[in-house]
């Protein structure tokens, strides 16, 4: 083989490593003929493609993930209910128990935030209501005699005392600073809201029946002008999503049958927020 032959090979094998090639066609020189030579390189030869790793997708089975749900007990349970009652979405307990009345509460906390109303308390729930409220003591926890979870306002602590408060939307009837019944309430829109201040029940009519709205309001307990605290059918029906014409509405009937037989013209009634 001469020399010059042998320069074109090498020649080859360098251009072809210099370019990464897998296969490259060399010539053998006899002197007389030319054949081609089939030169096959090793694949590790060519780099290895660069891959850029997938981002990590968020996984939303964890958000979603249901914690408690209807029929849960524990004390779980009452830390749920309790921190319900800081924001007033529950008005009564804590009881450990997750009955229909947290179920709604849930409900309620879930839709005011644009969350899926499932009435279970799943992750994003339970992160959102934690934002929004404080780490609740043993007095939160286990209270007795559905105490709310607010202090009182000062001037109901003592006599006999219709205690309504707007921010949590409860009526306690209390006597000498003792609670004796608590009961979610609604008051009046924007446009006929309900007076606040320090008044006394003038008047009690078991039957009454508005000819002013052309509505019933039994066990009615008028304390200022026209304004009462009354049993409204509309707002056991409807909830929140109404509201009163300047009444303090009450939608617990058997409660405030009750309650109506206990308070007496001349008790204290204290409107606050």
């Amino acid at each position: 083989m001469r020399i010059e032959g042998m320069g074109r090979v090498v020649a080859a094998l360098v251009v072809v490593a210099a370019l990464g090639g897998c296969t490259v066609q060399g010539a053998q020189d006899d002197g007389k003929n030319r054949s081609p030579v089939r030169i096959e390189l090793p694949d590790s030869t060519s780099p290895a493609p660069r891959t850029t790793p997938a981002s990590p997708t968020p996984s939303t089975s964890l958000l979603s993930t249901v914690l408690w749900s209807p029929g849960d007990t524990g004390r779980d349970i009452r830390e749920l209910q309790a921190r319900l009652r800081q924001v007033a979405w529950i008005f009564e307990g804590p009881t450990g128990t997750y009955d229909d009345a947290t179920e709604e509460a849930v409900k309620g906390f879930q839709g005011k935030r644009g969350l899926p109303r499932t009435g279970e308390t799943d992750a994003v729930t339970w992160q959102r209501l934690k934002k929004m409220t404080h780490e609740p003591g043993k007095w939160e926890l286990y209270l007795m005699g559905g105490q709310p979870a607010d202090a009182p306002d000062a001037r109901c602590r003592t006599g006999r005392v219709l205690c309504i408060s707007k921010s949590s939307r409860t009526l306690r009837w209390m006597v000498d600073g003792r609670t004796l019944k608590t009961l979610p309430v609604r008051f009046g829109s924007d446009y006929t809201p309900t007076r606040e201040g320090v008044f006394h029940v003038y008047w009690k009519s078991r039957d009454h029946y508005s000819t002013l709205y052309d509505s019933p309001m039994p066990y009615a307990m008028f304390f200022s002008g026209g304004q009462a605290v009354h049993y409204s059918t509309d707002f056991a029906a409807r909830g929140y999503a109404g509201a009163s014409h300047g009444c303090v509405n009450v939608r617990d009937q058997a409660a405030i049958a009750e309650l109506f037989d206990e308070v007496r013209d001349g008790d204290k009634v204290v409107v606050h927020w």
